[in-house]
């Protein structure tokens, strides 16, 4: 299973420390869990490292990320400096999973592979717009697409074996191959998707 090069092993990435925000050492943070206890449950996160380790002390929900004070952090010149940095938990840490449910650290980095064997891409990210998980499945060639992640069109999720079993609904391929065709040589460029804390349930 394909996984950020930089995460390390037997680690879970919760986090993402983001811009300043204001000059009084409150920072943007990109959560990568369903709650915001995830910054407090665990304790101080830590580095990929593991040489730093950061306390959490509030957070509040602005828009798709978290506005946050870390202690420690006093001014905008402390959290500058940590843009980009990502931070994590032991998996030991995190609770047991009910049967059809998966981390997205799991899922990400899976081969999506059709009935007959065929690999129509990997899985980059997991994405809910307000109608269900989808996941966002980029091929080798062309533009990426998403695929409801339901038991329907995902009917068999093989972590341990790397791939999940696509059927796909009808026509979803083929817009695919015709936007591959319409714009011949481009495709997406999808940035690494960081692993994902957030249970999901395969419905």
């Amino acid at each position: 299973m394909a996984k950020n090069e930089t995460d390390p092993e037997g680690k879970v990435c919760i986090a993402q420390i983001g811009a300043a925000h204001g000059v009084r050492g409150e920072v943007r943070v990109k959560l990568f869990a369903e709650e915001p206890d995830a910054l407090f449950d665990y304790g101080p996160l830590e580095t990929a490292d593991g040489k730093r380790q950061f306390e959490f002390l509030s957070a509040r929900e602005s828009k798709t990320v978290f506005v946050c004070r870390i202690k420690g952090l006093n001014n905008r010149n402390d959290v500058e400096a940590l843009n980009g940095v990502r931070l994590y938990v032991d998996r030991a840490q995190l609770p047991d999973l009910e049967e059809e449910e998966f981390y997205h650290s799991d899922l990400i980095g899976l081969d999506a592979r059709l009935e007959d064997g065929t690999s129509i891409g990997t899985i980059v990210a997991i994405h809910d717009f307000g109608a269900g998980d989808m996941l966002d499945v980029m091929p080798k060639r062309g533009k990426g697409y998403y695929i409801p992640f339901t038991r329907a069109v995902v009917p068999e999720v093989k972590v341990s074996e790397g791939y999940v079993l696509v059927t796909p609904p009808d026509g979803l391929l083929d817009e695919a191959d015709e936007s591959e065709r319409a714009q011949e040589g481009e495709g997406v460029d999808f940035s690494k998707a960081p692993e994902l804390l957030d249970g999901l349930k395969h419905e």
